[in-house]
């Protein structure tokens, strides 16, 4: 019998994850407008209060309780942690040393590192050739997406990109934590809203003393407007489409999503800025889509069909 982690994705999951892709595409452009004006902890910090708040209030009005067992609320700190707060310090510092190009590649090492991490780990996401082909293509594609440009960065601070790549780790093994929740038996909605309030109490005094933001001046109004966007769409959304994505389909397949960001971001451009799509760009997503369809493996299979089947 085929797993949930071993099976392909249905059409319902594929899209989830790449609306997923979007709205965590989108949150790069929050944090260039954001950040012009907050500092980054505190960015952080109002970033994953405003949608623990909203995600309270959904579960609240939709009746979803949060447990309150000590595993629960263990499980939500360590969640909180792994998923929130090391990867936003992480990226949030290294992106003030290295370009968004070469932090997009880095980022998307992320798979790897989840089918490693996955294979000693669990007992349902083992390795397999097409997975570890698969994320290599998509990696590439990322490569070639970002552009030479981006590939003469890895001569820049170090220390930059191994925070880069640290935020990339702390995905990876958050995505494996997160699969208690569904043997706990909470809701995805009720574990976006558990892990979120747990980052937003850890979060508090860390940007309380790193930022002082009583000393800060008033931010503009982009900069409000994007940390409400991080919140609402990077955050409280995609939270609960993550952890859907999560319980029904697999960590390594939930972080297939870092191969579709810098795609998203590419067609997102295209479609709202008018941008035009270069060879490059098509070449991009041409080994981006490819990758991704070995690792489903569906198209592969019709292609070459197993004899006498």
């Amino acid at each position: 019998m085929m797993t949930p982690a071993n099976r392909p994705m249905n059409a319902a999951e594929w899209s989830m994850l790449l609306l997923l892709s979007v709205l965590w595409g989108g949150s790069f452009v929050f944090n260039g407008v954001a950040l012009a004006d907050i500092p980054p902890l505190t960015v952080a910090f109002v970033r994953v209060a405003i949608a623990a708040v909203a995600l309270l209030a959904v579960c609240r009005w939709s009746g979803i309780r949060l447990p309150a067992t000590p595993a629960a609320l263990a499980a939500f700190a360590g969640m909180g942690i792994l998923n929130n707060v090391v990867p936003f310090s992480l990226i949030l510092w290294g992106q003030t040393q290295i370009g968004s190009g070469l932090a997009s590649i880095l980022n998307a090492t992320t798979p790897i590192f989840t089918v490693l991490a996955a294979h000693v780990l669990t007992d349902d996401e083992k390795l397999t050739p097409a997975r570890i082909g698969g994320v290599l293509f998509g990696i590439a594609g990322v490569a070639v997406l970002a552009g030479p440009a981006a590939l003469a960065g890895l001569d820049g601070p170090l220390p930059a990109q191994l925070a880069c790549l640290g935020r990339a780790v702390s995905y990876a093994f958050a995505s494996i934590f997160g699969k208690r929740f569904r043997a706990l038996g909470v809701p995805p909605l009720a574990t976006a809203a558990g892990q979120l309030t747990a980052s937003c109490v850890l979060l508090l005094p860390m940007a309380v003393i790193a930022d002082r933001p009583w000393q800060l001046a008033a931010p503009g109004t982009p900069a409000i407007l994007a940390v409400v966007g991080l919140a609402v769409f990077s955050s409280a959304l995609a939270y609960v489409l993550f952890f859907r994505i999560l319980a029904t389909a697999g960590a390594t397949n939930l972080v297939l999503v870092t191969l579709l960001i810098p795609a998203s971001a590419m067609l997102l451009g295209a479609l709202i800025l008018g941008e035009t799509p270069q060879p490059r760009d098509l070449a991009g997503l041409a080994l981006i889509a490819a990758g991704l369809a070995i690792i489903d493996g569906r198209l592969v299979r019709r292609l070459n069909p197993a004899p006498g089947g």
